[in-house]
């Protein structure tokens, strides 16, 4: 209904709704309607006043288009692009910035402010809804390869090749695992262990006899044969070892949750440093629409011309775009929708701003503040959920980079004119889903994990730089989707974890009343005053 001096909400009694509603929300949700006055001046300010930030941060995203454009005909050198970009440079150092005391910060006191029982019903639901989106992510993008086919043709379409880094599929699987277990908090922070490879020269003594079948004396010469063998040897890489942070955070809240007392000390400092944190978000976003339009132009003004690019490429390109539409507009609205039973596209348009931020950035970790602070205001959303399912989320929950990968593998197939069986295909879907897992929230992660993709079924992993040239672009779409997987996942386990938050509180309001009583300073009353408040 509309009423005098209400703001106008639209509700959806159904999923066939949705994107109707969708539309109307963008233009219903603009002003407060009235039945008898216009639209006041007021009101358009309260508007733009309240929605600023994602009106600017749009508005970034469609000049840098245009002045991307713009700018590609005067073929500027390579220095030139790096100081024309230099303003989206400052921005993603800026988000990185706080990526770790956010990360510590929010983890530390979203575990310890639910206890063990809680927090482990909320971790599992958790990573099943993980384990969940991404599978099903997979299947799509390898339906939709094998559907479209979009490596049909010659291989020869495709320009000069590079060389890329070979990795071991077991070597990157016990990478992953030791980087859950640092050894240094403090390299952790700048540091990820990495195997690499290194060439050992191995010498081999061989005694050849040489004794004939009918004589009783034979001479033995030695022969000393020299090979080199790879071997793996330990290494550093520069990047924030996000995914051993986190469990040494959870591990940490979950200690300070169980002691009570002792660690409330210990619960305030992260709980203000985790506020300060966020404080530093809302300023730095107002800068976050220059920083985006610079890195969007500049990008553009970067890649290689169009025109060359071919059908091959081109085809991929589109069947990349549909499957993450279909797994961002259409599957993950859909399960949020059966089980909240809530319009997920008004949901999804609170998000908007940390979408846009991720399709800047191609950063799922450096677009973090923003989406806490997206979920935390415009959705409501706990903060003791978003403190856990976020960070985690982050580092561990790649929908978009799981249909990526398994994607390009079987694309990859095609161009080489291999035929994937059922058998090898399964092999991919299980690969793309762990692979995933261990891909960083930086940009172009999902290049390095392809090649374990590439190595379990035995295609070349020199093609990979086939589709690097389309890569900076279908990144920033992989990050959008896994942004918004993050984000509707938080929703998911908030509306599945409400009766134990809910209880959590009614605990925590017991125990201060209890604190508060024990505290209250006792009084001497007269028997005459006690008498008269009696009666």
């Amino acid at each position: 209904s509309v009423d005098s001096g209400v703001s106008f909400k639209l509700t959806c009694s159904g999923f066939g709704g949705t994107f109707t509603t969708l539309s109307l929300f963008c233009s219903f949700n603009l002003f407060r309607f009235s039945r008898d006055q216009e639209i006041s001046k007021e009101d358009i300010q309260a508007f733009l006043k309240k929605n600023a930030f994602v009106l600017f941060t749009v508005g970034a995203v469609v000049v840098g288009v245009i002045l991307g454009f713009a700018l590609r005909p005067y073929k500027m050198s390579y220095r030139e692009v790096k100081y024309f970009s230099f303003p989206g440079e400052v921005l993603m150092r800026m988000l990185q910035m706080l990526v770790l005391p956010l990360l510590v910060s929010s983890l530390i006191t979203g575990m310890a402010a639910l206890d063990s029982k809680a927090s482990g019903k909320m971790g599992v639901r958790a990573v099943i809804y993980y384990m969940t989106t991404t599978i099903i992510a997979v299947f799509i993008g390898i339906i939709i390869v094998l559907i479209i086919h979009p490596g049909k043709g010659s291989k020869d379409e495709f320009g000069k090749q590079q060389t890329i880094e070979q990795v071991s599929p077991a070597d990157a699987f016990l990478d992953l695992i030791r980087n859950m277990f640092p050894p240094n908090l403090v390299q952790a922070c700048t540091q990820q262990f990495k195997t690499k490879y290194g060439k050992r020269t191995v010498r081999l003594t061989i005694t050849v006899n040489d004794t004939l079948s009918n004589s009783t004396n034979g001479t033995q010469e030695a022969m000393e044969i020299t090979r080199e063998e790879v071997i793996p040897v330990p290494g550093q890489v520069n990047g924030l070892n996000a995914l051993g942070l986190v469990v040494f955070s959870m591990c940490f809240g979950l200690i300070i949750g169980n002691m009570k007392e002792q660690g409330q000390l210990l619960r305030e400092f992260f709980d203000s440093l985790n506020e300060a944190i966020m404080r530093l978000v809302a300023i730095i976003m107002w800068y976050a629409p220059v920083g985006i339009l610079f890195l969007i132009a500049g990008k553009i003004v970067e890649m290689d011309d169009l025109t060359q690019m071919g059908g091959q490429l081109g085809m991929y390109t589109i069947t990349v775009i549909i499957g993450l539409l279909i797994h961002a507009v259409l599957i993950l609205p859909t399960l949020y929708f059966v089980i909240t039973r809530q319009n997920p596209f008004i949901f999804i348009a609170g998000l908007l701003q940390a979408l846009v931020t991720a399709l800047g950035t191609s950063s799922s970790s450096a677009t973090l503040p923003v989406t806490f602070k997206c979920l935390e205001e415009n959705n409501r959303i706990d903060k003791r959920i978003t403190r856990f399912v976020l960070p985690v989320g982050a580092t561990i929950n790649m929908d978009g980079t799981a249909l990526y990968e398994a994607l390009a593998a079987i694309f990859i197939a095609q161009v080489n004119n291999m035929e994937m069986n059922f058998g090898q295909i399964i092999t991919i879907s299980i690969t793309a889903t762990a692979a995933s897992i261990g891909a960083a929230g930086i940009p172009q992660a999902g290049l390095v994990t392809m090649v374990i993709v590439l190595t379990s079924v035995g295609l070349p992993t020199d093609d990979i730089t086939l589709i690097i040239a389309v890569d900076w672009f279908l990144d920033r779409l992989r990050t959008t989707t896994n942004v918004l997987g993050d984000s509707i996942g938080a929703g998911i386990v908030e509306f599945l974890s409400r009766h134990e938050l809910h209880s959590r509180d009614v605990e925590m309001g017991n125990s201060v009343l209890e604190e508060k009583e024990r505290k209250k300073p006792y009084k001497l009353i007269s028997q005459d005053k006690l008498k008269s408040e009696s009666l």
